[in-house]
């Protein structure tokens, strides 16, 4: 490696990051980080704080997962790459489709398509949504519906289906036909509806409506975040999932659920699916399920899905990645799954979720700037930071960024995307561990 003068010098000059400007990464190098031990990460200069982002919502198992380690080493070794394109496969990804089968055999799963990652993950399902349709007869079904606020990726189709314009506006025009409805956002929401379950079935009006406007029949999918993540940790009351997916099955509309960050355990239960009850017709998965240690996704497809291609002989899929079923990922992934089961994450999920819920819950009393507080379900907590309680005036970038970087000082990795502070850290922190953000957080407020 370089030494640390070199790469502080070339830190943000040559290369663009995600999510910001390339002017902004000059200005502000972003921080670098050298080494990771357990939920902990260290920086070029040795700074060590605990990860309250989990790398991005996807490092469940902490940094020093020793079977996964061994698996990747073990499987590069043996078969390091192989194409699952028609005609070819590998053990690992077979090995790993039974597994992923039985592990959501709960949410009406049946059957897997592998991909590179959660934006992969997202486009397949588009794809399949609309190829399923046609399989059937139904050539007119081609629109998408989702929530705002909710975050699909990158792709075409994730952009255009995601309901924040920050992804949208450089890129537009987007995929046509797509359209989006108010999502159950109790502090903010056009209803000035603050009781969830009332805003659940506001929401839930506001889709009907946009079904009868359209036309059910032009309709492929509704796709959601069973938790919306990015767009600031916005748990749903728990009625609105069943009443969309009531209404998706009236209308012979697939439910697709972007379980990307909720899959796994992150939720403290095993998927988004099954912490409301339902059972999509899709749910695309990435993230976790290497626990970040190798680029990997799988879309897993519900019985009618699987019935609708596999009893057609002009089902043949026209899509698929380069690296779709890599045998080292689906190694990984194998590993990862069984150490996931192993430690039984959920139960550590909602206990240490329920303890930084609850700590951040102290913090809105103690400090004006916390307009509200979302969480509750696992580890996934949000704090929507405002500069004026009353109208609710989101602060500003400057002051986030303060709290930002005061708590990271203070020990904590924390994420801040506008106006909200996101927590995602590892399934496996502790209850020290938990403190310790807390503190940090607590210490960045009071920086302001």
């Amino acid at each position: 490696m370089k030494d640390s003068n070199f790469l502080k010098a070339q830190n943000g000059r040559l290369m663009w990051h995600p999510m910001t400007s390339p002017q902004d990464s000059i200005d502000n190098p972003p921080k670098i980080i050298i080494e990771s031990n357990g939920v902990c990460i260290t920086d070029i200069d040795g700074h060590a704080v605990v990860d309250a982002v989990g790398g991005l919502w996807n490092v469940n198992l902490g940094y020093s997962c020793q079977p996964v380690k061994e698996a990747i080493a073990k499987q590069l070794d043996r078969l390091p790459y192989y194409s699952t394109f028609r005609g070819t496969t590998n053990d690992a990804a077979i090995e790993l489709s039974y597994e992923l089968n039985q592990f959501f055999k709960d949410d009406g799963m049946a059957s897997t398509f592998f991909t590179s990652g959660g934006s992969d993950s997202i486009e397949t399902s588009l794809r399949l949504a609309r190829q399923y349709h046609k399989l059937r007869g139904e050539h007119g079904r081609t629109k998408f519906l989702s929530l705002k606020k909710g975050y699909h990726g990158t792709h075409i189709g994730g952009a255009s289906i995601n309901g924040n314009a920050n992804f949208r506006n450089a890129y537009e025009p987007l995929l046509p036909g797509c359209f989006h409805i108010p999502a159950p956002y109790t502090y903010r929401n056009p209803f000035n509806e603050t009781d969830p379950e009332r805003l659940a079935q506001l929401c839930v009006a506001a889709l009907e409506d946009e079904i009868a406007f359209q036309g059910a029949n032009t309709i492929a999918a509704m796709i959601m975040e069973p938790i919306l993540g990015a767009g600031g940790v916005i748990p749903p009351h728990k009625s609105f999932a069943p009443l969309v997916s009531d209404l998706c099955q009236r209308h012979g509309i697939l439910l697709i659920t972007d379980e990307v960050i909720t899959a796994y355990g992150r939720t403290g239960a095993w998927s988004g699916a099954r912490l409301w009850g339902i059972q999509p017709d899709m749910m695309c998965t990435a993230k976790a399920i290497t626990n970040g240690f190798f680029p990997f996704g799988a879309v897993m497809l519900g019985q009618r899905m699987v019935e609708t291609f596999e009893d057609n002989p002009d089902a043949k899929i026209g899509h698929g990645y380069t690296y779709s079923g890599h045998p080292v990922g689906a190694a990984a992934a194998l590993a990862c799954l069984a150490e996931t089961k192993r430690l039984n994450v959920i139960v550590n999920a909602a206990a240490r979720g329920t303890q930084l819920y609850a700590g951040c819950l102290a913090l809105k009393e103690k400090y004006d700037v916390i307009g509200d507080v979302r969480g509750g379900h696992g580890l996934m907590t949000a704090i929507e930071m405002v500069s004026d309680r009353d109208t609710k005036k989101p602060i500003d970038a400057a002051s986030a960024a303060k709290v930002q970087e005061a708590a990271y000082q203070a020990g904590a990795m924390v994420r801040v995307s506008g106006p909200n502070l996101i927590l995602s850290p590892p399934l496996v922190l502790t209850d020290t561990d938990a403190q310790l953000i807390l503190s940090a957080i607590d210490a960045g407020f009071a920086s302001l």
